[in-house]
């Protein structure tokens, strides 16, 4: 694994996207991968560890979270942004063509990416999310991004993690521990944030409650895409997993038995799904 970052711009000026890498850096095979909406690149190490032998794999920390900056104007944190960033990763890799997986913001930014003309994006997986977006899950969701807890050690972070994110299903104690050191912020006070600036919420909170839908951007998406459900997931329901194997590129659905909102991608089953997907 390799860190690196590139410089992107926002309405305020400049700002730094970092990202970490595995593989040979000169293989034209490049695989991108996005995480959900208060998460950051290092969620796929052991994704990205096991298909750097086939892949040059690139997982930035999207704007706002990680080890990238963040920004000035709290209303930047949106989808535009986002895509503007992602296509300066593209050209900063200098790759013609990459493959994607997203989860959740993710594989909505893919998504985005991949209806707009003359695309890079010509295969991906959208891991727990589509075009239709139920109310109910964006208030969920709504309800604790940006409270920006506070807590006086890792144990505490560990207990509130295991609270909010107990949808995504079994972790082995090492991805565990590794989660918690990922979504570890040093503080000034000697406390400990979330790895994310609060400010990504203010959109979020500002939108009005209802279903996003975003079924007239799945119609123009050209290139084979694979769909993964959380068999209990309350952001990719079920009759918008299946319409979209019948609508735009016509996805293959994957529906993983006891997860909910996301799948973490971090089993040897869900590694093999992706990987063997991606290669057919």
């Amino acid at each position: 694994m390799r860190h690196g970052s590139y410089l992107s711009l926002n309405s305020n000026g400049f700002h730094r996207v970092a990202y970490t890498q595995w593989g040979d850096s000169d293989n034209p095979r490049v695989l991108v991968c996005v995480h959900a909406l208060t998460r950051n690149g290092r969620d796929f190490d052991t994704l990205a560890a096991a298909l750097a032998g086939d892949y040059r794999v690139v997982c930035p920390d999207v704007v706002g979270r990680g080890a990238s900056d963040w920004l000035t104007d709290k209303s930047d944190y949106g989808y535009p942004q986002y895509l503007s960033d992602m296509a300066a990763l593209v050209a900063h890799l200098n790759a013609d063509s990459v493959h994607w997986v997203g989860t959740s913001m993710g594989g909505l930014i893919g998504m985005l990416l991949a209806a707009l003309p003359g695309s890079p994006v010509t295969r991906m997986v959208m891991n727990d999310v589509g075009p239709l977006i139920p109310k109910a899950a964006l208030e969920r969701i709504a309800g604790y991004v940006g409270d920006d807890p506070h807590f006086s050690d890792l144990q505490e972070l560990d207990e509130y993690l295991r609270e909010i994110y107990a949808p995504f299903g079994p972790f082995t104690d090492e991805q565990w521990q590794g989660l918690v050191r990922s979504s570890a912020r040093a503080l000034d006070n000697a406390k400990i944030g979330l790895a994310y600036d609060p400010g990504i919420a203010e959109p979020l909170k500002a939108m009005p409650k209802e279903d996003v839908d975003l079924w007239s951007t799945w119609s123009k998406v050209p290139c084979p895409v694979l769909v993964i459900r959380g068999e209990q997931s309350d952001l990719l329901l079920a009759d918008t997993a299946e319409q979209m194997t019948t609508s735009g590129p016509g996805a293959e659905l994957a529906v993983l038995a006891g997860m909910g909102h996301a799948p973490t991608l971090m089993s040897e089953d869900q590694i093999a799904l992706v990987s063997d997907w991606l290669s057919a």
